[in-house]
């Protein structure tokens, strides 16, 4: 394990998802272009679309990973679990049949060799409970990602943070996401939409109606029924709605609450203006913002661009780590 301490830089394979799910690279061939690049040295996988036979693995696949990854000089920071509780068509999981899927999820992780499985929501108070005795036990951390549309101070957040601080434990952890801490829609999303022949005056007010305070849940059926009333299509509606669930503009200064806390960190990213910065992210704030607060981990570089483009990913995560490195005084 690496000796270096504070804010850490990595990559998540979620990056790469046109390369890998194009069948361009194989899960070997992008962990080898992550080191040949310099884009570690930590490396985030996440369970169902990188670890064969997930929830479980075999001690093939989990010598193998484990040897090639020490072989490249990476670092294992983050493992993506699922929660998937409505994974029946007939009804939800019960909190036996969830505990016992993120046994098994977290148990792949420790195999694996990764410190941290990152949670969602879904999974619930009950069961995080239950599966954390186990967690101590693998030496595991769990982080649940604060995602846009959640911010810290949210209530589905703020009930997670009362059972952290009953139960008491290093072992339970956040992961913030910085698409939380965005000033603006990202101007690749603009792009797309046009590209999709939204007309500009809808384009205009979901971006209207995004900046505005309030509760974000509350701006998604506001900004549909006035889109209805302007004339525009379901279909354009329904495409604008991922807005209001990828980003929100919670202050970076809010990271702060949480941050003796945050045991990993996606840094989420779009877009980058002409000169190198985040387009809707404002990373010059948020990064000091873990730097002071004295975060010590990784922050895996998350492209989703896979959502509007199906530009390769290795560029992308070259610039937002140059821009991070920057940032950083590491340039």
């Amino acid at each position: 394990m690496s000796t270096e301490k504070g804010l850490r830089l990595g990559v998540t394979l979620f990056s790469f998802t046109n390369e890998y799910h194009g069948r361009e690279l194989s899960l070997d061939q992008l962990l080898e272009k992550v080191a040949a690049l310099g884009l570690g040295p930590g490396v985030e996988l996440v369970g169902f679309s990188h670890v064969r036979g997930f929830p479980n693995t075999t001690d093939e696949f989990a010598d193998h990973f484990r040897n090639l990854m020490a072989k490249l000089g990476l670092e294992q920071s983050c493992l993506g679990i699922n929660a998937d509780v409505m994974i029946r068509r007939d009804r939800p999981m019960t909190d036996d049949e969830s505990l016992a899927y993120h046994e098994a999820q977290v148990r792949t992780a420790a195999r694996l060799g990764f410190p941290v499985a990152r949670y969602q929501y879904a999974v619930g108070a009950n069961v995080v409970t239950r599966l954390l005795p186990l967690a101590e036990k693998l030496n595991v951390k769990l982080g649940l990602e604060i995602h846009a549309p959640e911010s810290v101070g949210s209530p589905t957040v703020m009930m997670y943070r009362e059972l952290y601080a009953k139960l008491n434990s290093p072992y339970l952890g956040f992961v913030p996401d910085f698409g939380s801490t965005a000033e603006r829609v990202s101007p690749a999303f603009i792009t797309y939409f046009r590209s999709l022949g939204i007309p500009e005056e809808i384009i205009a007010l979901g971006q209207k109606i995004w900046l505005e305070p309030g509760d974000v849940f509350e701006k998604s059926p506001k900004f549909a029924a006035a889109a209805k009333a302007l004339g525009a299509k379901d279909t354009h509606i329904a495409e604008m709605f991922i807005i209001f669930g990828l980003f929100s503009h919670q202050k970076p200064e809010a990271w702060k609450e949480i941050m003796p806390q945050v045991v990993h960190i996606h840094g989420k990213f779009y877009h980058f203006d002409e000169n190198g910065s985040e387009s809707a992210i404002p990373y010059e704030k948020i990064l000091p913002v873990f730097v002071e607060g004295g975060y010590n981990g990784y922050m895996s570089s998350e492209w989703e661009g896979h959502f509007f483009s199906d530009e390769p990913g290795f560029p992308k995560v070259q610039a937002h780590q140059a821009l991070a490195k920057r940032i950083l005084g590491r340039a």
